[in-house]
C-alpha cells in the first residue's frame, strides 16, 4: 500500500466520523429544537449530511452511482424543506 493510499484512508476515516458526529448533533436538534425553524433547519442540515456520507461512500468503494444518489437525494430534501417551511408559515403547501 502506496503513502497516498493510506494518507486516503485516513482522510476518509475522518470525514466519516465528522459527518456521522455532525448527523448525531443535527438529530439532537431536531429533538430538542426549542422552535419549528430550529427543526426546520436541523432537518435541512440532516440531508445534507445524508448526502456528504453517501459521496464519501462512493469515494470508498470507487463507484460513480452513489453520485447520482446523492444528486436525487438532494432535489428531495431541497423541495421537502421548502414545503415544509411553507407549511410552517402559510398553513397550506399549494395556493
Amino acid at each position: 500500500m502506496s503513502f497516498a493510499t493510506s494518507l486516503m484512508n485516513i482522510a476518509l476515516v475522518i470525514a466519516f466520523l465528522s459527518l456521522s458526529i455532525s448527523q448525531v448533533m443535527a438529530m439532537g436538534r431536531l429533538v430538542v429544537g426549542p422552535s419549528t425553524g430550529d427543526r426546520i433547519l436541523a432537518l435541512d442540515t440532516m440531508v445534507v449530511n445524508a448526502i456528504g456520507l453517501i459521496v464519501l461512500l462512493g469515494i470508498a468503494q470507487g463507484s460513480r452511482i452513489y453520485f447520482e444518489v446523492s444528486l436525487i437525494i438532494a432535489m428531495l430534501g431541497f423541495v421537502s424543506t421548502v414545503a415544509y417551511a411553507r407549511f410552517v408559515l402559510r398553513g397550506d403547501i399549494i395556493e
